[in-house]
């Protein structure tokens, strides 16, 4: 499929796992990509990569938290394409811990990422997808929709991103802009190798809440959901969101 050719697309959290698979797959399709992260030389590889499809990208070292930077960095994708089809907010932080000992500075860290960064960014990107007639995918949780022990403030943040994501498809479908959430669980990413960091006395029977019906699947397993929404075969989806996660929440 070339569902994205002549088109450019923007991706934070770039240079692993699941945002990493999607600069992939969006540029196997024919996007020209923006891929945006804070990991320099992975974020670099990533876009090196990309370009192997035929197509053009660039890496950009940006924190998603800090307006500055994402201003700069939307900016730097419209100076070198020219235009901006398709935003892709998949940058975010997970930390475990119980909540009563959670400092109020690591519950600030994970909604600057996770919240801040997908407003930031889709804020700074709206008026180009108005002019292209765009469309917005962010990146939630199943977090969102049931409890995650041991992840309050991931959980909140992913929330925050639901809602905003409801409100910018109302509030932009008639200038014709989608915006959808994808619900990752189970998926295979550095992010979630290794427990996470999760307490030493955590209760394995809420972690295994979180399990999917068959198996954990890989990255690869998203990105191909987050082309499809980004793509005109979604072009009467709108203010959606969709799990993968094996049927967790079934």
């Amino acid at each position: 499929m070339r569902r994205f050719e002549g088109r450019v697309a923007l991706v934070t959290g770039a240079a692993s796992g699941i945002g990493r698979s999607t600069v992939e797959r969006l540029a196997s399709e024919g996007a020209r990509v923006a891929c945006l992260d804070v990991q320099s030389e992975a974020v670099e590889e990533a876009a090196k990569i990309a370009s192997q499809s035929g197509t053009e990208a660039f890496g950009r070292v940006c924190d998603v938290s800090d307006e500055a930077q994402v201003d700069a960095a939307v900016g730097a994708c419209i100076e070198r394409f020219g235009r901006l089809d398709a935003l892709c907010n998949v940058a975010g932080i997970l930390r475990f811990g119980h909540t009563h000992e959670l400092s109020f500075e690591a519950w600030r860290q994970i909604q600057s990422v996770n919240l801040d960064g997908t407003f930031l960014t889709c804020r700074a990107a709206l008026p180009h997808l108005v002019e292209s007639r765009g469309s917005i995918v962010n990146v939630s949780s199943t977090a969102a929709l049931a409890g995650l022990a041991y992840g309050a403030a991931y959980g909140a943040s992913k929330g925050g991103i639901l809602g905003l994501t409801r409100a910018l498809a109302v509030e932009y479908g008639k200038q014709g802009v989608r915006c959808n959430a994808v619900c990752p669980g189970s998926i295979k990413t550095p992010m979630t190798s290794g427990g996470a960091g999760l307490p030493k006395d955590a209760d394995m029977q809420l972690i295994m809440r979180q399990m999917p019906l068959d198996q954990p699947r890989g990255p690869e397993t998203v990105a191909a959901l987050i082309a499809f929404l980004a793509s005109d075969d979604a072009a009467h989806v709108n203010g959606e969101h969709i799990l993968v996660d094996g049927g967790t929440l079934a």
